[in-house]
């Protein structure tokens, strides 16, 4: 990631010279009292799922009573349309806009880049940093990051109109958009060490498939009862070896006492296997003799001591105390809400599922870790809330919770006896010591995390003021992700995609002559029409918007005329999409033409067709990140998500519970926009695409 840029002014001149407590909020409830402006709570629980939240309300109907009640109140569950695609980054940002992603300009997490066919970013763009050489280091001019999101934000236009509104966590809003209160980044906030954070599994017994040394496993020796670790943070952009600044972690082992003392950022924290530690504050320095450093926060888990040695460390977060970058608005807020509730993580998507893919941590160790971050939210949302009751002039606030989606994601096989990568005799392993429910076990992991949203929504409940607007909402659903469609080789098989003489799709993974088969280095660009970057995205090789990339002594200009060439080609792709069958089933559901999906200045921009795969099927993550793996379709067997939403919008739309009285007909998240607008008496913009909610 780039730094910011007040970090490079006071570098030039150096260069030159040489246990968890909730916040009380007051029970009872609330008399109504007059305020200038309407109280208006939204509490945003990514990923709920309306059919699974109804079958939780009546499995659990003693431990679902906060939810049942609410249900009853507001007329029953609504379904909310999603985004298409239903992607968090782009249902959000519709959301937060009242936009469709033709005119806030988010279609994916992951964009391309068309010059080199690339990822890009999506969320943010980045000016690249010209260096100017001196000495041994470098300094680098600009490269600083905004983003890419047009269109203004509903708590802007709350401002505008003097209306307080805190946005605690709120996706895709990063870099943080100020309101009238509070605003905090959530999901697509960097890690101090990459856009999306590293954790680091520190082993004396690593697995033969590790990367020792570079990779997030990695290899170490025990010396005695000492073992000297580093801890990795960013790319230096000052060194001209762009080699990532480091600080030092230093492991004493007690046998006797079965614990450990780790020496990290000046201070001890003394953990036994199987606890975790509080964050500790690091710092790590880009110029000599600490004359530049960043701040950053990191947790661990002591897995064992003996016989092996393992611990786990998340990612280096931005320090909410002494932020590298701002992670609120104003800046001092995340500092204020650290002293009160202690350092939390910044971290976009906090739950460590790639730790998880990649088995650092075990099922169980997630969902340990996954409570860290479930526990520090009810002690944030508590905050929120006080605030929020606390405020003379009423207003608006939002909170956020992100378990539901991102536990769900990683545990959903053990929910779906069907799923291929399901075990049964680990399904049916105790999981009682976590729930607290007597006989639960694993195959009741995504119920579970349902039933730990009820206790959330109660203190919500027991907070309002009897006068206020409560709206619980999600920005998709999920399902089951059981098969895998590569979309890049479906391609190649139908001849839209062609690679260079020789080569073929990508060999297995245990076969000696394996690599990785790119679109970046592999493709014949003078005769491919069609291609795919994206979980949902496929473009055309467009004449006059894909571009010969100078570096390269290949000419990779697009070769599709727009008009009707390019029409024909689409219509012909998506009805042979829609057409393919794996077995008796459709892993295509429906593929729509972006400029009949999409209003505003930025459709251009977009992916010329949008994939909307069926329930049980996605796009594979390596054809997602611009590969050609060897067959079409396969089972989905780990090392990724194994329950998902990133299919068709029917497939997945979102939830809407209130205690307001829903107007008739279907409901969508742009929808939602325009009515906490009109609860303040403020006309949508003429770009907004919603339409009032509540009678």
């Amino acid at each position: 990631m780039s730094l910011p840029k007040w970090t490079i002014y006071p570098a030039l001149a150096i260069l030159i010279a040489g246990a968890i407590v909730a916040i009380p909020v007051p029970s009872g409830p609330v008399p109504a009292a007059t305020t200038p402006h309407r109280r208006v709570l939204v509490l945003g629980i990514d990923g709920m799922d309306p059919d699974l939240l109804k079958e939780v309300i009546e499995r659990y109907p003693d431990r679902m009573r906060n939810f049942a009640a609410l249900v009853k109140e507001g007329g029953g569950i609504q379904r909310l349309g999603t985004s298409n695609p239903p992607q968090s980054p782009v249902a959000w940002s519709n959301f937060i806009t009242g936009m469709d992603p033709g005119g806030h300009g988010i279609f994916d997490f992951i964009h391309r880049d068309p010059m080199t066919r690339d990822v890009a970013p999506s969320v943010t763009k980045s000016e690249v940093a010209r260096n100017i050489p001196f000495g041994d280091w470098q300094f680098p001019v600009g490269g600083d990051s905004e983003s890419n999101r047009t269109g203004r934000a509903f708590w802007e236009l709350l401002q505008e109109a003097g209306v307080p509104a805190d946005i605690w966590r709120m996706p895709a809003n990063f870099p943080v958009v100020e309101s009238e209160g509070w605003s905090f980044s959530g999901m697509m906030t960097p890690a101090v060490d990459s856009a999306y954070g590293e954790y680091h599994l520190y082993t004396t017994n690593p697995p033969p498939s590790a990367v020792i040394g570079e990779g997030r496993i990695e290899g170490v020796r025990r010396y005695g009862d000492l073992i000297e670790l580093v801890l990795r943070g960013p790319v230096n952009p000052f060194r001209k070896d762009m080699a990532r600044a480091t600080t030092p972690l230093r492991v004493h082992i007690d046998p006797a006492a079965d614990a450990a003392v780790l020496e990290v950022g000046g201070q001890p924290l003394i953990l036994k296997p199987g606890q975790w530690s509080e964050f500790a504050g690091v710092s790590f320095d880009l110029l000599p003799a600490g004359a530049m450093k960043i701040d950053g926060t990191v947790r661990f888990l002591l897995k064992s001591i003996t016989p092996v040695f393992e611990l786990y460390a998340s990612p280096i977060n931005i320090d909410p105390e002494s932020p590298m970058t701002p992670v609120s608005e104003p800046n001092s807020a995340s500092a204020d809400v650290a002293r009160e509730i202690g350092r939390f993580y910044t971290q976009g998507m906090p739950e460590d599922v790639n730790a998880l893919k990649d088995k650092a941590l075990s099922d169980r160790e997630f969902l340990g870790q996954s409570d860290l971050v479930h526990d520090e939210g009810v002690r944030m949302m508590d905050l929120a809330l006080r605030r929020w009751r606390e405020n003379e002039r009423g207003g608006f606030a939002f909170f956020y919770f992100s378990g539901v989606d991102l536990c769900g994601h990683m545990l959903w096989r053990h929910h779906d006896e069907d799923h291929p990568h399901h075990d049964a005799d680990f399904a049916a392993r105790d999981l009682s010591d976590w729930s607290g429910i007597p006989g639960d076990v694993w195959k009741n992991i995504v119920f579970d995390l349902y039933l730990r949203m009820d206790p959330v929504l109660g203190r919500i409940r027991e907070a309002m003021p009897p006068d206020a607007l409560l709206i619980v909402m999600s920005d998709h659903g999920f399902e089951s992700y059981r098969r895998k469609f590569n979309l890049n080789t479906w391609l190649l098989e139908n001849g839209y995609l062609v690679l260079k003489p020789g080569l073929t799709k990508e060999l297995p993974r245990e076969d000696p002559q394996y690599r990785p088969i790119t679109l970046v280095n592999d493709v014949d660009w003078s005769k491919t029409r069609a291609y795919g970057v994206g979980f949902n995205a496929l473009y055309l090789n467009l004449k006059g918007r894909e571009l010969d990339n100078p570096a390269t002594p290949e000419d990779e200009s697009g070769i599709v005329d727009a008009g009707a060439q390019a029409d024909a080609l689409m219509a012909e792709i998506a009805a042979k999409l829609v057409a393919t069958r794996d077995g008796e089933r459709q892993p295509v559901l429906r593929v729509d033409r972006a400029v009949d999906a999409y209003h505003g200045p930025r459709v251009p921009e977009a992916p010329d067709l949008l994939v909307g795969y069926n329930a049980g099927y996605g796009n594979s993550d390596p054809s997602t990140l611009g590969r050609v793996p060897g067959v079409i379709v396969e089972d989905n067997l780990g090392g990724t998500f194994n329950g998902n939403h990133l299919m068709a919008p029917e497939v997945v739309e979102g939830t809407l519970l209130t205690n307001g009285k829903v107007l008739p007909g279907t409901h969508k998240l742009e929808d939602l926009t325009v009515e906490i607008l009109r609860q303040y008496g403020i006309q949508p913009g003429a770009d907004m695409r919603g339409r009032p909610v509540l009678e």
